[in-house]
């Protein structure tokens, strides 16, 4: 493990060693533990995208794992003016121990860790979300004990998260469903790798992707970068919303996850985002734990 740049990069046993180890760093938190296995290291945290738990998380992480995290935006860096991203990447590895970047072109995540040398983390990408679905299936196998058997179902646009998690559903064996309009799929190269390895269903009703479900997954309808297509998504995905209905088809104790910020009466309703609100905060909460394992992991001596 060198960076952290997509899901598939991952072998399965690299993705449950993050999760053993992101559980242990929990139990540590939550005990009194003191973890400084990255005293002394620095972070730069680049966001051209903006962010609440991204931020917080790995801000937060590194300072309990005794290193330092550098929030650098576009305004400080000479990235958001034009420097190419193979100078930013080999500037910052003489200055720093690691980047986690959150940004729009997955290439450009690409390109810091081919030039850079030190470790890359994709903190979120147009293309996938790789931190946030380690941190759900850290909740999922707390909550469900183990992988095996699971069906995970995803309901809405066909996403970096959806694109993510299709990709930890083939690492961890779980079958996995989408229910998605015409022309708002998931890339078509990882949805053949589902197909491949798992159970994969691609649906147009929600009520049928739910079906047997003991996950139901959901993100907003507009993303951002999006915001000029909200009208017209809302008509689009007006039948894409997690309800009573759709939670009926599912499996009974269905877990319900939302990677948030949750827009209520949109792609989830009120009722049923507050009947699962444990499950989804514990998958906020996660998002440090499961960060902090994967900086271990890669910034680590």
């Amino acid at each position: 493990m060198k960076h952290l740049l997509k899901l598939n990069d991952f072998t399965r046993e690299e993705i449950l060693s993050v999760l053993n180890l992101a559980d242990q760093l929990k139990f540590e938190r939550k005990n009194g533990v003191a973890n400084e296995c990255l005293k002394g290291k620095k972070l730069g945290m680049i966001f051209q995208k903006s962010s609440t738990r991204t931020r917080v998380s790995f801000e937060v992480g590194m300072y309990e794992l005794g290193g330092y995290a550098l929030f650098l935006s576009n305004r400080d860096l000479q990235i958001g003016r034009g420097e190419p991203v193979e100078d930013t990447a080999r500037v910052l590895s003489r200055y720093l121990d690691g980047i986690m970047i959150r940004t729009f072109e997955q290439k450009e995540v690409e390109d810091l860790a081919k030039y850079g040398t030190i470790p890359v983390i994709n903190g979120l990408t147009d293309y996938c979300h790789p931190c946030q679905v380690l941190a759900d299936l850290m909740t999922i196998r707390e909550r469900k004990g183990s992988f095996k058997g699971l069906k995970l179902c995803f309901i809405g646009d066909g996403n970096n998260m959806a694109n993510s998690l299709m990709v930890g559903a083939v690492k961890t064996g779980m079958n996995f469903s989408i229910a998605c309009p015409e022309g708002y799929e998931p890339d078509k190269e990882l949805m053949n790798l589902c197909k491949e390895n798992i159970g994969f269903t691609l649906c147009r009703s929600a009520e049928e992707a739910a079906r047997n479900a003991d996950v139901v997954y959901t993100d907003v309808w507009a993303s951002m970068g999006q915001e000029e297509e909200r009208e017209k998504r809302m008509k689009i995905f007006k039948s894409y919303q997690v309800n009573e209905k759709v939670m009926k088809a599912a499996n009974k104790g269905a877990m319900v996850l939302h990677c948030l910020p949750a827009h209520r009466g949109e792609e989830i309703t009120a009722d049923v985002f507050e009947a699962h609100a444990d499950e989804i905060f514990d998958e906020a909460e996660n998002r440090l734990h499961a960060q902090k394992a994967v900086m271990c992991k890669l910034m680590r001596d």
